[in-house]
């Protein structure tokens, strides 16, 4: 698909949302976690080798082979931090006054994907607006 204008040919981009190879992406991530290394220093490296073994048998990431899209963008796993600091926003984006402790409480009652440490958490901050609730 291509938009001509007299002087500038445009061409489209198109953004691709998908929850494809979560789980590859979630363990390299608590990989790296058990190891002592931030997520933080995951590059796309560390992923394009299980994310190609996850391709051969799942259609959304081989249109990435089949030319059809050109990136992959992987969306690493959330840390604790990270949804504190959705819930801030959130109170922020509310008219609030943002609330360290009320963070901190709703953030806690999110699920987690190493349940024994609360490393990284299942849904990120899709879920963020509506705990809130809870305690306000």
């Amino acid at each position: 698909l291509q938009i001509q204008h007299p002087e500038t040919v445009l061409l489209p981009i198109i953004v691709f949302h998908s929850n494809a190879g979560a789980d590859i992406i979630t363990q390299t991530a608590l990989d790296f976690w058990d190891k002592g290394r931030d997520r933080e220093e995951i590059k796309l490296k560390h992923l394009e080798t299980s994310l190609s073994q996850f391709n051969n048998d799942q259609s959304e990431l081989s249109l990435i082979d089949d030319n059809i899209i050109d990136f992959f963008v992987p969306f690493l796993p959330l840390e604790y931090r990270h949804v504190t600091q959705c819930v801030m926003a959130e109170m922020e984006g509310r008219g609030l006054q943002p609330d360290k402790d009320v963070a901190d409480r709703v953030t806690r009652d999110i699920s987690y994907v190493h349940l024994s440490e609360n490393v990284f958490v299942k849904s990120g901050c899709m879920t963020v607006a509506s705990r809130l609730n809870l305690y306000l």
